[in-house]
């Protein structure tokens, strides 16, 4: 039998789940006022939202597209922000698409701890490419998804395909 790893899962795994405390900055919070994008995964950031790689991500390439200001639900965005988020997103995708090559795409919010948030204080939506038979029985019998590139290599080429676009 062949073992397949995928080694970063084991950090989130055994890490304690970080619950947050009203007024406290969410992770995304952290992240958007941090100046290394490097350690943190973000590969673009634009003037009220950037866009970062999932750490523990459902499939290679799953990144979110976040806005600086915490907010919890869609209705307290400006117009500003919301139209800045939706053009990031768009940028994202055609990065994706000019570097992994996806034969399809799955783009979603999560509003709310019952609706699968997993950091419900801020909003962020998930862009996950996909390709045909790309979930396989790992997930089912192994509880793991494989990732087949590292996430600095995946990050590093999103961020040059998004510079190109500009």
């Amino acid at each position: 039998m062949d073992a397949l790893h995928a080694p970063w899962r084991i950090d989130y795994i055994l890490a304690p789940k970080r619950i947050p405390t009203p007024g406290e900055p969410s992770l995304f919070t952290e992240i958007a006022r941090s100046n290394d994008d490097v350690a943190n995964y973000v590969i673009a950031r634009s003037k009220t939202c950037y866009a970062v790689l999932n750490a523990f991500p459902y499939n290679g390439g799953h990144l979110m597209v976040v806005p600086y200001r915490q907010t919890a639900g869609l209705d307290e965005l400006t117009d500003e922000e919301l139209l800045d988020l939706m053009r990031l997103l768009r940028r994202c995708q055609a990065a994706l698409t000019a570097v992994m090559k996806p034969q399809g795409f799955n783009i979603g919010i999560n509003l709310g701890k019952v609706a699968g948030a997993g950091i419900v204080e801020h909003l962020h939506i998930h862009i996950v490419p996909r390709w045909s038979g790309d979930i396989n029985f790992m997930p089912v019998i192994a509880g793991t998804a494989v990732i087949p590139e590292a996430l600095l290599e995946t990050a590093a080429k999103l961020r040059a395909a998004l510079q190109s676009q500009d």
